[in-house]
């Protein structure tokens, strides 16, 4: 399984995202407005190593993988001491497309993942062994998973039922190792603290806006959510997983188990706050990713503890036989989806195919590059930063891309060549219909139409983009905070407002 997510990490297309996360890897800045900077360095380490290839963009997503498997049998294996639930637990991710596959394309989550589970394996020691060193180690791995992606703060709750609800509340509260671990977590986050501070909190008024955007009551939302989760995770081990962790948190709250406490309610309190959320807001595919690991370890240590607290025989063997038909499916369908990208030459799903629909642009980046020789145009403008992070991405430092709006987006990254850029022409590439973007007018730049070029996957046409050349303006890396060239959105009211 290993070798077929190396395989789909050196042959598919990067994504839009990743070549975005690639493109921080080329800056030297504490943080970013959309994430923290871990999924940068991760990048950076596999580029040092393999280059500017999609393997080395990928590599640590892999590396990570493997980490998170190697964590979650240390943790089966210290609570349960069978090796069959420690097998159960590494063959459990390989189930799920997310991991089993997904998990060699890079994302803040693939950062995040390894770090998480880190954290809940060093209180797992803490509860085994009472040295309360152990603290410690968990407070640096929460502070690495912080510096992944924010909604690491969804396993507080869990870190406070683990210290709290068991009877050993007392030693805790008076001891200085949880505090210190907690100001461990908060120094190596840091850089992060250190940018938002530089920077009008920029980061935490982003992403507080989409985690407080609502809208209308919404049932989609609520199948998208769970449809997600079923496809992600698997039709039949999400099931087989949140019973085990439902039993695991029924056991460890009557009985006040640390462990037992401590798994379940970091897979319960994210899966029901997600659930909640998606009545009123689309979930992000990859947002609940982080705790269904720790669900896989819990749904393994509870197969075990029903065997050996005396459970009926015929639920053991039921809840067994349903984990391991849960495994041979999950593993299979990961066989076949990865067969289907990587040898088969159909398009079943036509411009809804998830791969499909951000494939296909080394032909635009092509088309560009003929239009720079023949306009003499020596810079690339976009108005998305996905158009911007595939550019850059194949032109690779060869010609300067801007994106010339949503400059919040790049705070603190190097200047790209703005010498180079002013008095010469610049080609504007553009998704249609998205390329009569009313930002222009806020230019004094003249556009020239110069053709139009198709974005194809397996013969059929994903998306087309225009190709203009411009003149008589040069672009503005650092405008003001009022500018709609600073904001990472405008409102398209208010620009039909200043436009007329």
């Amino acid at each position: 399984m290993t070798a077929i997510r190396i395989i789909w990490a050196s042959l598919i297309d990067l994504r839009t995202d990743e070549a975005y996360y690639w493109t921080w890897s080329k800056e030297h800045v504490l943080s970013f407005l959309d994430h923290p900077p871990m999924i940068a360095w991760f990048i950076r380490f596999g580029t040092a190593i393999f280059g500017d290839t999609n393997f080395g963009v990928r590599c640590a997503g892999i590396l990570a993988m493997l980490a998170t498997q190697l964590l979650l049998a240390d943790i089966v294996r210290r609570v349960t001491h069978d090796i069959r639930a420690v097998l159960l637990a590494v063959l459990m991710p390989e189930a799920a497309l997310y991991y089993g596959l997904l998990m060699a394309k890079v994302a803040p989550d693939v950062a995040l993942i390894p770090f998480a589970v880190a954290m809940i394996w060093a209180l797992v020691r803490l509860a085994e062994s009472s040295d309360p060193r152990w603290w410690l180690a968990a407070g640096a791995f929460a502070g690495l998973a912080l510096l992944s992606k924010f909604t690491a703060l969804m396993l507080l709750p869990a870190v406070a039922a683990f210290m709290l609800v068991p009877d050993w509340r007392w030693r805790w509260l008076r001891s200085p190792y949880p505090w210190l671990a907690a100001g461990i977590a908060i120094v190596v986050f840091s850089p992060v603290l250190i940018w938002n501070a530089e920077h009008d909190w920029a980061a935490f008024k982003f992403q507080s806006v989409r985690a407080t955007a609502t809208h209308a009551l919404s049932l989609r939302t609520v199948g998208d959510y769970l449809g997600l989760q079923l496809g992600q995770v698997g039709a039949i081990l999400l099931p087989v997983v949140l019973s085990g962790v439902a039993l695991t948190a029924w056991r460890g709250y009557r009985r006040r188990e640390p462990v037992a406490i401590l798994l379940s309610t970091a897979v319960l309190v994210p899966f029901l706050y997600f659930l909640w959320r998606s009545l009123t807001l689309r979930v992000g595919d990859t947002w609940p990713m982080f705790f269904w690991p720790i669900g896989f370890a819990a749904a393994a240590i509870n197969l075990a503890v029903m065997k050996r607290e005396g459970a009926p025989e015929r639920k053991v063997r039921s809840a067994a036989a349903w984990t391991v038909a849960a495994i041979a499916q999950g593993m299979a369908l990961v066989i076949l989806i990865f067969l289907y990208y990587v040898a088969a030459p159909w398009n079943f799903l036509r411009t809804s195919d998830p791969i499909g629909a951000e494939a296909g642009y080394e032909a635009v980046a092509a088309r560009a590059e003929d239009e720079l020789q023949k306009t003499g145009a020596s810079w690339i403008a976009t108005t998305d930063y996905r158009t911007y992070a595939m550019m850059r991405w194949y032109f690779n430092g060869r010609v300067p891309v801007i994106e010339i709006n949503e400059r919040g987006r790049f705070l603190g990254f190097a200047d790209p060549g703005i010498g180079q850029i002013a008095g010469h022409a610049g080609l504007y590439v553009a998704r249609v219909p998205d390329n009569t973007n009313p930002v222009w007018a806020e230019t004094t730049a003249v556009r020239e139409p110069l053709e139009r070029v198709d974005r194809v996957w397996r013969g059929v046409v994903m998306d087309t983009y225009a190709l203009e050349k411009l003149t008589g303006w040069t672009p503005e890396l650092s405008p003001p905070p009022d500018s709609p060239l600073f904001h990472w959105r405008v409102l398209a009211g208010e620009l039909r407002r200043r436009t007329g």
